[in-house]
């Protein structure tokens, strides 16, 4: 098997509590009760991303970290949604 990066999440909460590496023998470890782990590099997960001119969650793999909260279908970030940049505004002529 293969060692690799897993999301550990509260059964509970649905809160990811921390990443650790396994190889995804139950013979030698498991998440403690109460915890589901899920393969870090092929679970869905939703993070802002900036498209079409405003920010939206989209569907990334491999992107869930401690602090994401399971949906049932995604890791979904707990990040607040970023404030749109404003550029400013200008008028008449400029000098290089």
């Amino acid at each position: 098997m293969t060692t690799q990066n897993y999301c550990i999440v509260n059964e509970a909460t649905g809160i990811c509590e921390n990443v650790c590496l396994w190889d995804g023998d139950s013979n030698s470890w498991t998440p403690p009760s109460g915890y589901i782990a899920f393969i870090q590099a092929t679970t869905p997960a939703k993070i802002w991303g900036y498209e079409t001119g405003s920010y939206s969650l989209i569907a990334q793999d491999g992107v869930g970290q401690i602090g994401f909260v399971w949906d049932g279908a995604f890791l979904v970030t707990s990040d607040a949604m970023p404030t749109d940049i404003v550029q400013p505004m200008t008028t008449g002529s400029q000098t290089l």
